[in-house]
């Protein structure tokens, strides 16, 4: 059931539960700070898979 809620909260809501700023999450996943503000509204699941795959496990805490 966890897998199923985390994947339909936005990428923004995850980054704020986590304590991450916009610049700390970019430079955690070695991403451009304007393209994690781009895909901050989208849900975790309709972020294309390329970004997904590096930005999901800082998000759950793996990283």
């Amino acid at each position: 059931m966890f897998f199923i809620t985390f994947g339909s909260k936005t990428v923004k809501e995850l980054r704020k539960k986590k304590g991450f700023t916009v610049s700390e999450l970019a430079r955690e996943t070695r991403l451009s700070s304007s393209l994690v503000k781009k895909i901050d509204h989208f849900e975790l699941k309709k972020v294309p898979e390329p970004l997904k795959s590096r930005i999901e496990p800082v998000l759950r805490g793996r990283r």
